[in-house]
């Protein structure tokens, strides 16, 4: 699990988070937790990287529980459980791709 967070005072919107992923490749989609939503603990067969572009986002990464603000991103690997949950009153806004490794 790699969290990076946003060093400029400017947060960027979710079309140019969407620009910077696909400057890295990556297929972005935006999505939208509406307050009180809970996606319960799964995995994937792919990395996920994600990039909070409005509101909060708490998410727990194989017992690491963090909280993701305005421009955080994480960046999750296959196979390992994780869960989110949007706790505040607002809607939280991602744009999120996942990474596919082919040999």
């Amino acid at each position: 699990m790699l969290v990076r967070r946003w060093r400029a005072q400017v947060m960027p919107t979710p079309e140019q988070i969407k620009l910077i992923f696909m400057q890295e490749d990556l297929k972005p989609k935006v999505e939208v937790y509406n307050s009180g939503v809970e996606i319960l603990d799964h995995r994937h067969p792919f990395d996920e990287i994600r990039m909070v572009a409005s509101g909060e986002l708490f998410i727990n990464v194989s017992g690491n529980q963090l909280l993701l603000r305005p421009g955080d991103r994480i960046e999750i690997p296959s196979n390992t459980r994780h869960s989110t949950v949007n706790k505040k009153d607002c809607e939280c806004v991602c744009v999120v791709a996942k990474q596919v490794f082919r040999s």
